[in-house]
């Protein structure tokens, strides 16, 4: 993450101390966008090793940061987490420290690599892990008490739509209506994550395993946005930044999303935890308003950097086009499927009923083409409501 507070090797040897950890040298984790994170080199380590991950959270307060240590130990041993080290000189069981009303973790760093493409393996084994993630989390109840509050998007969205071009404010405001408009009390809810970028995880990237495309998910990361939202927004999420491919600046930061590697991950999901018709039916508009989501989160961070004068080159800024370009995809299909059924239909002419399904989305279409076997002997196609074929 971008670092905004800075401490002195003073401050950090002692807050290390509390942790029953022994400091030797802090290094500023410069990626993200929220909080201040350095790793930390113990007297331990050698070779320029690092032990542990130390965070500074800039906005969420302490106690939203223990409720984030409880959520942890709960998945710790299900799924590859690191969960914050408790404090040594505390009598109860206590993981955060308090500094300038700010809360200090600390935890062990997990090995693995931030990948730079994924793979349909990836997006298989991740689809599989949020559901994982979503059952287990289901131990702690009341959820609402574990999960913190979901930002106020809609506060932003009215004060950044006041500056946009009038096409981008529509889009943004159908997106928005068409979300409102789903059957939201049918579809289930729970803990979530609601950050599962590929960039909060690690992964065993070595040559071999990459050859054979065998990429081992070895941790999760950045659990701070962890609260109660419907399962199918943090599928939607999670799918938007591992199904899409972004390009840099050289190749003009494109942004192309894999419908293929998006019926990967859902098989992966699925394979742990079902989805309901109703989450099935929502997903194509849940799409869309993750995108939105994002673009406004990076708008916001703008708008809060700019006001609070904060620059410098640990301040990166995420393009906020990215994001309402994808947004403007995913409601491209949305829109389309509003008049479109598509079709799955057997290649081979000499089966007596070729039509083996129809659909409202292309996303269950794909997915039961997948179930089928080889899919190869499948073709969907586009037909439009009220018209010739």
């Amino acid at each position: 993450m971008s670092v905004y507070t800075q401490l002195t090797d003073d401050q950090f040897a002692t807050f290390c101390q509390r942790f029953g950890v022994s400091f030797a040298r802090a290094i500023p984790i410069t990626q993200g966008i929220k909080n201040s994170n350095w790793f930390i080199q113990t007297t331990d380590d050698v070779d320029g090793a690092h032990s542990y991950v130390f965070t500074l959270f800039e906005e969420r307060p302490p106690e939203d940061i223990e409720k984030m240590a409880v959520i942890l130990n709960q998945l710790d041993g299900k799924l590859p987490v690191a969960a914050p080290l408790s404090l040594v000189d505390s009598a109860e069981k206590c993981y955060v420290i308090r500094y300038d009303n700010k809360a200090i973790t600390l935890v062990p760093c997990l090995a693995g690599s931030h990948p730079q493409q994924t793979t349909q393996a990836m997006c298989h084994e991740i689809g599989a892990s949020l559901a994982v993630l979503h059952e287990t989390l289901q131990q702690l109840q009341p959820a609402e008490e574990y999960g913190v509050p979901l930002y106020p998007w809609s506060d932003v969205r009215d004060r950044e739509m006041q500056f946009m071009p009038a096409d981008e404010a529509k889009l943004m405001s159908d997106i928005w209506q068409s979300y409102t408009d789903l059957p939201l009390a049918t579809l289930p809810k729970g803990l979530c994550h609601l950050d599962m970028f590929a960039d909060n995880t690690l992964w065993n990237l070595s040559l071999n395993n990459s050859q054979k495309g065998e990429a081992r998910l070895t941790g999760l990361l950045d659990f701070t946005e962890v609260s109660v939202e419907h399962y199918v927004m943090d599928i939607a999420i999670t799918i938007n930044d591992f199904c899409t491919t972004w390009g840099d600046a050289e190749q003009g930061e494109s942004v192309n999303f894999d419908r293929s590697k998006m019926a990967t991950f859902l098989q992966g999901y699925e394979s742990k935890r079902p989805l309901n018709n109703d989450e099935k039916r929502a997903l194509p508009a849940m799409l869309a308003k993750a995108a939105v989501i994002f673009w406004l989160l990076r708008l916001n961070v703008i708008h809060y950097n700019r006001t609070e004068g904060r620059t410098g080159d640990n301040i990166m800024v995420k393009n906020p086009d990215l994001m309402k370009r994808l947004a403007a995809y995913h409601w491209s299909h949305v829109e389309k499927a509003q008049n479109t059924v598509f079709v799955l239909l057997a290649i081979d002419n000499k089966i007596e009923h070729p039509i083996a399904g129809v659909f409202s989305s292309i996303t269950q279409a794909e997915q039961t083409c997948d179930s089928l076997g080889n899919s190869s002997d499948f073709i969907i196609k586009e037909y439009t409501l009220d018209q010739l074929a």
